[in-house]
């Protein structure tokens, strides 16, 4: 996320404001439906990009790389706070555009971020429509039977919103691009909402996916408590990985690879990547699996391949693989942990990986 220092007390108030209610949000959608239809009805759309996985598993980073090609488009932080209407608020908020001055995020790993930055928000379109798979204590999965027409169609029109919004070029063609951490749970869901898309999966190292996931949790433990706003902008846009608004999905099999484990602990985090990583398991003829390991070493074999799944110009690997780095290994006392929980990740990765991009 953007430095929340930034924001101003004005900013404040148009962001409670913008999310006192899903109704508020849903408003200014069917607002921006009558004011803007001239302008999202030329739009040709293509088959939509969902990537997902745990969070710290490369995600932002494919986003970024794809994002950066023509044609494919997706929200930035700019469309905060009124992320259903982005044309609209792009329209109310450009007199006082701010400027996209990169900083690190607030997870603190080294990715820059700024108001220009791609960035996840359709995660409060799913609250909106599907407010019983969420409470205090987790996140129910999706399975096809939650299909609703009514949520597919808002979607559709939100996707197009987007692509209106980011592809100006006299083409108006465009492919909107998902990055949501949530979708993992919606792996039986997305292809029967949208058959023609393409789901992006990429795993990582079970323990070092684990650690980074513990380390981020201990991180906004602390941010949460030393700043209620971060801690209500986050709830507030749907992100509950971690800290104080930490609800797990709740994965088959979670409740008994969790007994007598927190968060705090590292073999929890260790659990969670088990019960997520058989759930893709399961809908593994739905998903493209991207080892994250491969994003440094091997990163234009993976945009490679990336530019086949996704019928784009071979020429754009270059430029796609471009943006992956590697990724800094864990620290010694990390790495010599022991527990039959590793041993378990490790023998799903080994299974996982076999089919995983550039390793096939």
């Amino acid at each position: 996320m953007v430095a929340l220092n930034a924001y101003s007390p004005l900013d404040r108030f148009v962001h409670r404001i913008a999310f006192a209610s899903p109704g508020i949000q849903l408003a200014a959608s069917d607002m921006e439906d009558s004011l803007f239809g001239r302008d999202v009805a030329p739009v040709t759309m293509g088959a939509p990009i969902f990537v997902t996985s745990l969070p710290r598993a490369g995600t932002t980073i494919l986003l970024t790389a794809l994002a950066s090609v023509p044609g494919l488009a997706t929200h930035l932080y700019r469309d905060m706070p009124f992320v259903m209407a982005p044309l609209l608020w792009s329209r109310l908020s450009g007199r006082f555009r701010k400027p996209a001055t990169l900083q690190e995020r607030a997870h603190g790993d080294g990715i820059a971020v700024g108001y220009d930055s791609p960035e996840a928000f359709e995660e409060v379109i799913w609250r909106a429509f599907w407010p019983d798979h969420f409470d205090a204590d987790g996140i129910d999965l999706w399975t096809a039977v939650d299909a609703r027409a009514e949520a597919r169609d808002f979607m559709a029109r939100h996707f197009r919103k987007v692509v209106a919004l980011r592809c100006r070029g006299a083409a108006r063609a465009g492919r909107y691009i998902s990055k949501n951490n949530g979708n993992i749970a919606r792996l039986d869901l997305l292809p029967a909402l949208f058959p023609e898309a393409t789901i992006l999966v990429p795993v990582r190292r079970p323990l070092d996916h684990a650690a980074s996931l513990h380390r981020q949790h201990m991180n906004f433990l602390k941010r949460h408590a030393e700043d209620p706003f971060t801690r209500r902008y986050m709830a507030d846009i749907g992100h509950y990985e971690f800290g104080r608004l930490h609800r797990p999905i709740r994965f088959e099999g979670l409740d008994v690879l969790l007994e007598g484990l927190t968060p705090g602990d590292l073999d929890y985090w260790l659990a969670y990547w088990i019960a997520a990583f058989e759930h893709v398991r399961a809908q593994r003829t739905r998903v493209h699996l991207i080892a994250f390991e491969d994003l440094g070493r091997r990163g234009p074999a993976v945009a490679a391949r990336l530019c086949a799944w996704l019928d784009l110009d071979p020429a754009l690997a270059s430029g796609i693989g471009a943006h992956f780095r590697p990724a800094p290994a864990p620290p010694p006392a990390v790495q010599a942990h022991r527990s039959a929980l590793r041993d378990r990740a490790e023998a799903l990765y080994g299974g996982l990986i076999a089919d995983a991009v550039c390793r096939r």
